[in-house]
């Protein structure tokens, strides 16, 4: 029996984190409450950006990395942050750290009395990462040997730029050993491999983090140009952007919501067994995460696992017991063909139905995701077909590794029911 959400025990590797961000931000505080604020005016500005940041964040939806963008640059350009209005600062590492910690503190209060869950390996990653910028950054401006190094030229921003990039590269290392903690915590089949995760964090930051990074770095050489005002100007397209992620983001959730209609409506019309789209989504999730799929790749095989039997709706009468897996070839790949072209209507993307259309091919004409969709579909068939249970079903899979089945696709099920448990269709 797998343990209520709120209940499940942290991982290591996520207690590991927080504990050092805790520690980080306790220290912080102390120093600063036993030294004052210096420069509180700067303080506030920025911890004011921060807040309001995390205050007009949005849940995080699946695959989303930084939903509240606004507050990691203003965290960031506060770290960066050596002069204002041509006059050095004079806050360190350790106030940096103190102010972006109480800013997240008071930003969470109004969610958690709304009832709201707060992310706590999030704000442990993002006080880890700005404390880690704040290090690079603040001993070096105070000691004057930042403009040694880089001069006081057209080279100066080099150094912010260079900052920035260990940031993100920091911040992927421990977001992807996050994401492999909470996929063994949840008890996912497959726990997916570390450098694949990796690889997905360093990608990513291609995207919102670039965005991120730059906006940090404008704000702080406008600080050190024009003063305090300058983020309130300069953080303003930030700002658009993230209320034009917001939208996509509902787009996207429309959209699945739509997938999971569709993919129903075979078990309502009575053409496939209740739960087997669900079924062979989660099961095909799993196989993907113990073969290193990741993040979007993932995300493609789990919607086509929902659909991929949505072709049978074009039938005048249902497959007995919605058994696709024993139907000939040939009426396989007609029903794939049509699966197909409704996805394609969907607007759940080009790359879901193709996965759909060739699920019925030969494996080895098809890319990873179809060969994997068409593997689980096939054993919750047979284990609805009473060919001897989830075992006999697997050796059923086993003996068609010549042709239909590829035999990795078919070992990586096997690993994944050994640690879950063989459990037959229509359980759960």
């Amino acid at each position: 029996m797998r343990a209520p959400y709120g209940s499940r025990p942290l991982a290591p590797a996520s207690l590991a984190v927080r504990g050092a961000a805790l520690l980080l931000a306790l220290v912080a505080l102390s120093r600063t409450l036993v030294h004052g604020l210096a420069e509180p005016g700067l303080a506030l500005v920025f911890g004011l950006l921060v807040a309001a940041g995390e205050m007009v964040r949005r849940n995080a939806a699946v695959g989303e990395r930084e939903p509240a963008p606004l507050a990691a640059a203003g965290a960031l350009g506060y770290a960066l942050l050596g002069e204002s209005a041509g006059r050095p600062t004079a806050h360190g590492a350790l106030q940096v750290i103190a102010v972006v910690v109480v800013a997240q503190a008071l930003a969470a209060l109004p969610r958690m009395a709304r009832g709201r869950r707060t992310d706590a390996d999030r704000a442990a990653r993002r006080t880890l990462t700005v404390g880690f910028a704040a290090v690079c950054c603040q001993p070096l401006y105070h000691s004057g040997q930042a403009e040694r190094w880089f001069g006081d030229g057209a080279f100066f921003p080099l150094f912010p730029l260079a900052v920035l990039a260990l940031t993100a590269l920091g911040d992927a290392v421990l977001a992807a050993l996050l994401a492999r903690a909470a996929a063994r915590a949840g008890g996912a089949g497959g726990l997916p491999p570390y450098g694949s995760l990796l690889a997905d964090e360093v990608r990513a930051q291609a995207g919102t983090g670039v965005a991120i990074g730059a906006t940090a770095a404008v704000t702080a050489l406008g600080v050190a140009v024009a003063g305090p005002w300058a983020p309130a100007a300069l953080c303003g397209p930030l700002l658009l952007t993230q209320v034009s992620v917001r939208r996509y983001a509902a787009v996207r959730t429309t959209c699945r919501q739509t997938m999971a209609s569709l993919a129903r409506s075979t078990e309502i019309a009575g053409y496939t067994p209740p739960g087997h789209a669900r079924r062979v989504a989660a099961l095909a999730t799993a196989v993907g995460r113990e073969l290193g799929l990741t993040g979007p790749r993932l995300a493609v095989l789990e919607h086509a696992a929902l659909m991929h039997d949505i072709g049978q709706l074009s039938l005048l009468d249902p497959v007995a017991g919605g058994a696709t897996a024993l139907l000939p070839a040939a009426e396989q790949r007609r029903i794939a063909l049509l699966g197909g072209a409704v996805v394609r209507r969907t607007g759940a993307g080009p790359e879901v139905a193709a996965v759909v259309e060739r699920q019925a091919d030969p494996y080895r004409e098809q890319p990873l995701a179809a060969r994997i969709v068409r593997t689980v579909n096939a054993y919750d068939d047979l284990c609805g077909e009473s060919v001897g249970g989830p075992l006999g079903a697997l050796e059923q899979l086993r003996l068609g590794t010549g042709h239909d089945h590829q035999p990795q696709v078919v070992e990586a099920l096997g690993r994944v029911l050994a640690r879950g448990g063989l459990t037959p269709a229509g359980a759960g």
